[in-house]
């Protein structure tokens, strides 16, 4: 099938992700940052977390932990996950929904399973994405936009042979209740196996998939994403040609306009400048990014 009627992007590099440890003791795979590519302008960290299967009190979280200048973006699929900031926010995210925090001048928060899988145990499985925020927003305000599952728009082609989950932006009709400071688009496919779909991509956009079940094939010349793999579009074209192998494919595809600014990182902060990251620190320690009471 031709979703698009667009030249397709060619694979420039296809990357494996690494196993770490995050937060208060959780696996997750992290395709990047890694020694092989630090950041995807206008993306600074992409990990897949679980898929993990805990028992009761077993599960792990994020406790209290500042982030400055850019966004947290977690996509749950199984689990629960409790979220409180120093703002006196409260939250708990089910399957399929979405929290976008926009971190902006600063806030602490933590992000701990929920009372019903430290009660009972389940499986935990989901995303967390950082997004860069460009310079003239670093210190706007921060903000969430918690938006359950049935919010999120899902789209079924071909009689279910791929369905398309629109995190953010618009694609193929659809569009993401979601705002963002910039261009980006956001993608959860599932694909039956021979299945075939091109999303459409603008020509000035990055463009990544994440593969997180199955295999498949991401351009004309048959190049392989595999279960773990980051795959890397090159600039070249306007469609990400997507095909799934003989066991079905899973994955997200992100898309973004590069900022093309420079990026001072330090853990949990993301500025322009060294004097900007100092100066978070200095917040962070004196309490005026807050605490959770």
């Amino acid at each position: 099938m031709n979703q698009a009627a667009t030249a397709p992007r060619s694979v420039n590099r296809v990357l494996p992700s690494v196993r770490t440890v995050e937060g208060g003791g959780f696996a997750v795979r992290r395709p990047f940052p890694s020694s092989a590519v630090e950041q995807v302008d206008p993306f600074l960290l992409l990990d897949e977390m679980g898929p993990a299967d805990y028992g009761p009190g077993e599960a792990r979280g994020a406790p209290d932990h500042p982030h400055r200048g850019f966004e947290t973006v977690t996509y749950l699929l199984a689990g629960n996950m409790e979220h409180r900031d120093s703002a006196g926010n409260h939250g708990v995210l089910g399957p399929g929904d979405v929290q976008w925090m926009t971190a902006g001048a600063g806030v602490v928060h933590s992000e701990m399973p929920g009372a019903e899988i430290t009660r009972a145990g389940g499986r935990m499985h989901g995303f967390q994405l950082w997004v860069n925020l460009p310079a003239r927003a670093k210190k706007i305000p921060p903000r969430y936009q918690d938006t359950p599952a049935a919010a999120i728009p899902e789209i079924s082609i071909d009689g279910g042979a791929v369905t398309v989950r629109v995190v953010a932006g618009t694609v193929l009709g659809a569009r993401s209740p979601i705002e963002t400071h910039t261009p980006i688009l956001y993608l959860h496919l599932r694909m039956l196996p021979g299945a075939r779909i091109e999303i459409p991509l603008p020509h000035d956009h990055v463009a990544l998939a994440y593969v997180f079940g199955g295999q498949g094939r991401f351009d004309t010349r048959g190049t392989a994403g595999h279960d773990g793999e980051l795959v890397s579009f090159a600039s070249n074209g306007a469609a990400a040609a997507i095909e799934s192998a003989a066991g079905g494919l899973e994955l997200l595809l992100l898309a973004g306009e590069p900022l093309g600014e420079p990026v001072a990182r330090y853990g949990p902060f993301v500025m322009n400048t060294r004097e900007e990251i100092l100066e978070a620190f200095d917040d962070y320690r004196s309490g005026r990014m807050g605490r959770i009471g």
